[in-house]
């Protein structure tokens, strides 16, 4: 079942991501070697709590944890730990914050001082990627134009899209209807209706598609244990263009 948001809904929605995009942002300025991805863990839900929202993720089944820290080869789920982050690292720092009963819900990667060209690369097309999903997130468009637009800017880049993992509706519940596939064709799938709010959220990786989860059961991983990346991006459908209720701006300030 497919909520639509009022308009008193989607203010509310905006509440909440903007405390998402500030969190990001606050980790970010803390994101240098020699951090643990536990302590940026422990500034996120400071951060959140200090806004008077709750973490989304935390205890959400059963994930231990305000954020995720996905490092490197990790693709996404990644459960912060004493790993101490290394220049030429990337991490990936996915959020949720619920407050006035919304969630927000946003994720960007990080570079840990220089890295090289071509992760640079990955990061910048996995980024343009979303990009171009959100440009489709239109009213009269449909769910796949959203999907083909995400996959044709990564795979046209040389990178490869992860499969078993997707955006999602998202609103009162952190994961509602619809699924939003960052693959497929276009002009298939849902009608997209203003008042419909979703997380679109591109996962690339530099080399194969091919992932796999690790013994905790929460974080994957690429197989040939080259790079991912995971941008990601609250939107409310518009009957014009997407209205991103999330932002990096805080972070690129």
């Amino acid at each position: 079942m497919i909520f639509l948001k009022t308009d008193e809904e989607i203010e509310l929605l905006k509440i909440s991501n903007t405390i998402v995009a500030k969190t990001l942002a606050e980790v970010g300025r803390n994101i240098k070697p020699g951090i643990t991805t536990l302590q940026l863990d422990k500034i996120a839900e400071t951060y959140i709590r200090d806004c008077g929202a709750v973490p989304s993720f935390l205890g959400y089944n059963g994930f231990p944890n305000s954020i995720c820290t996905s490092v490197n080869d990790q693709v996404v789920h990644g459960i912060p730990d004493n790993y101490e982050l290394k220049e030429g690292d990337i991490v990936s720092v996915d959020c949720g914050a619920l407050i006035n009963g919304f969630h927000g819900d946003s994720c960007y990667t990080f570079a840990v001082g220089p890295i090289s060209h071509e992760v640079a690369a990955l990061l910048e097309s996995t980024k343009a990627a979303l990009y171009s999903g959100i440009s489709q997130a239109v009213e009269g468009k449909r769910l796949g134009d959203v999907s083909a637009a995400i996959q044709a800017k990564a795979e046209g880049d040389g990178f490869s899209i992860v499969r078993e993992f997707t955006g999602h509706g998202i609103g009162r519940n952190m994961h509602e209807d619809p699924l939003v596939r960052n693959y497929g064709p276009s002009r298939r799938g849902l009608k997209l209706r203003k008042g419909m709010v979703i997380a679109i959220e591109p996962m690339v990786n530099m080399g194969s598609k091919s992932i796999y989860i690790k013994k905790d059961g929460w974080t994957a991983c690429t197989t040939d244990h080259l790079p991912a990346a995971h941008f990601e991006h609250t939107v409310a459908i518009g009957r014009d263009k997407a209205e991103i209720l999330s932002s990096f701006d805080f972070i690129e300030k």
